[in-house]
């Protein structure tokens, strides 16, 4: 196949030309194409992917491009015409109640994410899934590990998330080109703590527009959790005919007992302020 060299975060990399081509097409073809009814919006490590891959399979959803798009956080520079072109044609969506969304999960960590979104979809219907928030930034910094972006231990990481953060928030506000790496790679406890993200969310869009899912419900009965997806979207209940797998579901070693009674302490009284915010116990310890 011929492949054409193309430039990416200053690495020369090639893609084959019919992708070029194909990818070419659908941006001629942006003006005609749809934008999503529904944005997964985090968390990262909290099951955006497996509760996306159920959502594409429903046959009144037609999928995207690909599930992270990163619009509204990394890519915002590159205008409504290069998100438009990951979607399908609107001329599909004439029979039935069809639908069509995103999940992109730094999206409610992302500082001005929100602003961006309620911008350009003020009547999009989003979803966030909260997972215990000891495992979600235990995950994420796995992540990094495996990645080789992180050298340190998860106990000195969790220490140094405040330097590494630090001016960050403010540099990413003030200049849409300013790049996210530090913010979106290295925020283990930031990204886990919930209520700021949820509120932030909620001062743009109405209440009955965000639903809110607890991650360890997903993981354990993920047919009652794509019951409510559906009944929030109006779609049709619809189950997979080959039940429903778990994806990107990482293996690691245990943390260690005192860091995790450290972060339990840590986190009690965020979570029990999220819980009484949204009037639910979501039991996490």
């Amino acid at each position: 196949m011929i492949e054409n060299p193309t430039v990416k975060n200053g690495l020369l990399s090639r893609k084959p030309l019919r992708l070029q081509v194909w990818w070419a097409l659908h941006r001629v073809t942006s003006p005609w194409r749809a934008l999503p009814d529904f944005l997964i919006v985090g968390v990262m490590k909290g099951g955006t992917t497996s509760l996306y891959r159920y959502l594409m399979q429903h046959p009144d959803v037609l999928p995207p491009f690909r599930k992270e798009i990163k619009y509204f956080d990394c890519n915002y520079f590159k205008k409504a015409e290069w998100y438009r072109a990951h979607f399908p044609l609107r001329q599909k969506f004439t029979s039935g109640n069809k639908l069509t969304g995103e999940a992109t999960p730094y999206y409610i960590f992302h500082p001005t994410a929100h602003e961006r979104v309620a911008s350009a979809l003020p009547q999009v219907k989003t979803i966030v899934i909260l997972r215990n928030p000891i495992d979600r930034a235990y995950s994420h910094y796995q992540h990094m590990v495996r990645v080789g972006r992180e050298p340190l231990s998860f106990e000195d990481a969790i220490v140094a998330e405040p330097e590494r953060l630090a001016g960050e928030v403010e540099k990413i506000t003030a200049d849409p080109s300013y790049p996210t790496f530090m913010h979106l790679q290295y925020s283990y406890l930031g990204r886990s703590t919930y209520l700021p993200q949820i509120k932030r969310w909620h001062s743009l869009f109405p209440k009955e527009c965000v639903l809110i899912l607890r991650s360890e419900d997903l993981y354990h009965d993920p047919a009652v959790i794509m019951e409510q997806v559906q009944a929030f979207l109006d779609l049709n209940i619809w189950h997979p005919e080959n039940g429903y797998d778990v994806f990107k579901e990482g293996s690691y070693e245990p943390m260690q007992l005192s860091t995790r009674a450290k972060l339990a302490a840590h986190f009690k009284p965020q979570n029990e302020a999220l819980y009484e915010y949204l009037g639910r116990d979501f039991d996490w310890e």
